[in-house]
C-alpha cells in the first residue's frame, strides 16, 4: 500500500479513536499546484473534543508509522486545527467553523471521499 495512503488511513482511525466525524478526503493527487496530495477534513463538537481529536491522530500515527506532524497550528482557541504531515494536511474544526470557511467547496477539482461516521 502506497505510504501516503496508509498516513490517510491511520489518521482516519486517530479521528475514528475520539468520535470525530464528517471525515471527508479530499484527493489532491490530480491537481496542479496542490499543496499536498491529500487533505483529510473532520470536525468534533467542542475545542476539548477537537484537542482530543489532534491528539489522537498523533499518538496513533505515531505509534503505527513513526511519522510526526511538521507542524501543528490552531490548538490555542481549538476551533480550527491544521496539521502538516507534509503529504497530508489535516483539518479538525468546530462544526460552524468548518461551514464558515467550506475548504471542501475550495477544491472542486479533487475527488472527495466521504467516511461513515461510526456509531
Amino acid at each position: 500500500m502506497d505510504v501516503t495512503k496508509k498516513l490517510v488511513r491511520n489518521i482516519t482511525k486517530g479521528i475514528q479513536e475520539k468520535k470525530g466525524y464528517g471525515i471527508v478526503i479530499v484527493d489532491l493527487t490530480k491537481v496542479e499546484g496542490a499543496i499536498c496530495r491529500y487533505f483529510v477534513i473532520c470536525q468534533g463538537n467542542s475545542p476539548q473534543q477537537v484537542e482530543a481529536i489532534t491528539d489522537s491522530i498523533t499518538e496513533f500515527v505515531r505509534k503505527k508509522s513513526g511519522d510526526k506532524p511538521a507542524h501543528v497550528v490552531g490548538l490555542t482557541l481549538a476551533h480550527w486545527v491544521a496539521m502538516d504531515y507534509t503529504d497530508v494536511m489535516v483539518h479538525v474544526f468546530l462544526p460552524e467553523t468548518r461551514e464558515f470557511y467550506n475548504i471542501e467547496g475550495l477544491w472542486e477539482d479533487a475527488k472527495l471521499t466521504k467516511v461513515p461516521d461510526l456509531d
